[in-house]
């Protein structure tokens, strides 16, 4: 999971002010110091950390709160709009248009992850049903068009580059118009970074986005470098019209938090962040979601997006107890088989063995989390059955559980995997 130990730390926080028999100022305080050492340590910038606890603290008051219950509730909805407005830019992310060539600029510097993240992103729009192609225009690097073109082969994605070309423009241009002659939908350019901010670079960026007039530049920063992300988004805007920036690196790297602050503090919109090194280590950034991931509330809307991309269609018993709502354990080997084919296999084997060790009335049992729960040892049993342990055994009765919320909101759908049906709404 992605800033595991600050979504640790918040999780652990919130349960204490939810099991607490009163809460008084004092309890109210050490939370809201706990929560602020927190954010600090994942690098946000201690002015805005501030400004969050004075926010909190000015929008409850526990005197007028009647009843433990009433409080907890209203801690909680202060402290996820707070932090929902410390990673929230407010400005409206760039959408590209169907039926069109939109060419979109990606920019940033080296070692951020660019050209790695351009495949992503095609790649994400293409498994959508957009049309999508790459083109190479960093002539500057040494293994730049190799490493785009090995990247794409693997996606399936068309590109296009040259060996001898060394005007990144004309490389740039060339792919656009090769692509929009072929009707490609999203055309995404990728350029040469350097090591630092050098004015050369800035040079040839503003070269190429004028001469190619993108629909969206997008702006590719490293978490790793936390608060320095500000400087770097408001260098690249002062240079070309930034209209969207990704995040990448945001699972490896403990100032993650720092870096979504920081970035949102410019002005400009998070789009995507980067979760991990595979192609599909990418995520649509939407700041309710990500901020109640934190806070243990589950990603809901994603699963459902996730659930709309799966080829379901032919499993006909699979879409009756989607349309009835009656989705049983063994129900998700179904599902579990379809992502092996789009997710490397070593990270659902050892799910799969779980459920092999369970008993067929455990797989077909219509309340099989709290089966468990109110009989420990089938915990025990099942761990020892499949060699995994027993939080590995609970860990996928609660993926279970969150399908089954989905299976509840899709339940009344006419065509439940249709992805127009999808209410993220819903899910807050």
């Amino acid at each position: 999971m992605i800033l595991v130990d600050l979504a640790r730390r918040l999780l652990s926080t919130t349960r204490t002010l939810r099991n607490a028999t009163i809460i008084n100022e004092q309890i109210l305080n050490e939370a809201l110091s706990e929560i602020c050492r927190a954010l600090l340590e994942a690098d946000v910038n201690a002015q805005l950390v501030k400004q969050l606890r004075e926010n909190i603290k000015q929008a409850i008051n526990l005197e007028e709160t009647p009843g433990r219950l009433n409080i907890n509730q209203l801690i909680e909805s202060v402290v996820f709009t707070e932090l929902v407005r410390l990673i929230d830019s407010e400005v409206r992310a760039w959408q590209p248009a169907k039926n069109k060539a939109n060419i979109v600029l990606f920019v940033g510097l080296q070692g951020s992850g660019k050209t790695t993240t351009c495949t992503k992103y095609a790649y994400h729009y293409m498994r959508r049903g957009w049309k999508t192609a790459l083109v190479c225009a960093d002539t500057f690097r040494a293994g730049a068009f190799d490493q785009l073109k090995q990247n794409a082969t693997k996606a399936r994605i068309p590109f296009y580059g040259s060996y001898t070309e060394s005007d990144p423009l004309l490389v740039a241009m060339d792919g656009i118009e090769t692509f929009r002659n072929d009707n490609f939908e999203l055309i995404i350019v990728d350029t040469s970074g350097r090591h630092a901010q050098e004015e050369s670079l800035f040079e040839e960026m503003l070269h190429i986005s004028n001469g190619i007039q993108p629909d969206n530049i997008i702006f590719v920063v490293d978490a790793s470098i936390g608060q320095a992300c500000e400087l770097q988004a408001k260098a690249f805007k002062s240079k070309v019209d930034v209209g969207s920036v990704i995040i990448t690196k945001l699972d490896g790297h403990g100032k993650g938090g720092g870096a979504l602050s920081a970035v949102a503090a410019t002005k400009s919109s998070i789009i995507f962040i980067g979760t991990g090194e595979h192609i599909d280590g990418f995520e649509v950034f939407e700041t309710k979601q990500f901020i109640g991931k934190l806070l243990g509330h589950g990603n809901i809307a994603g699963l459902t997006e996730r659930m709309h991309e799966l080829k379901l269609e032919n499993n006909s018993r699979l879409i009756t107890n989607l349309i009835s709502g009656q989705f049983k354990l063994r129900d998700i080997i179904f599902i579990q088989n379809e992502w092996t084919r789009q997710e490397p296999q070593a990270r659902l084997k050892k799910l799969m063995c779980i459920m092999d060790s369970m008993h067929t009335n455990e797989l077909d049992h219509s309340d099989v989390v709290k089966l468990f729960q109110s009989q420990i040892g089938r915990y025990t049993r099942v761990a020892r059955g499949s060699g995994a342990s027993i939080q590995d055994v609970k860990d996928l009765l609660a993926q279970y559980s969150k399908f089954s919320k989905v299976i509840k909101m899709m339940s009344g759908m006419n065509d439940p995997l249709q992805p127009g049906n999808t209410n993220v709404k819903k899910c807050y």
